[in-house]
């Protein structure tokens, strides 16, 4: 038959399990909100619009045109479409 100190011993350990259990399942909770919180604050980038690659290409084909260097439309509207999209 267990005797009294025995028991409490058990019990001790059953509670300290608990409350480590307890403290695992809190702790991804707190690094989730943090990342949500940094996610809000990070802007998203968004494709231009087909009215500003419109006149970035045009740019482009004043530039390409005035210094007679070959190229034609398609590839001045990708080249805008690049320069907008990296910054």
């Amino acid at each position: 038959m267990p005797t009294k100190k025995s028991t409490k011993k058990v019990v001790t350990k059953k509670a300290a399990k608990k409350a480590a259990k307890k403290a695992a399942v809190k702790a991804p909770t707190k690094k989730v909100a943090a990342k949500k919180s940094a996610k809000k604050t990070t802007p998203k980038k968004t494709a231009p619009s087909i009215d500003s690659i419109a006149k970035v290409a045009y740019l482009n084909y004043r530039r390409r045109t005035e210094l007679d260097l070959p190229g034609d439309n398609e590839s001045d509207w990708l080249e805008a479409e690049r320069s907008l999209m990296n910054g």
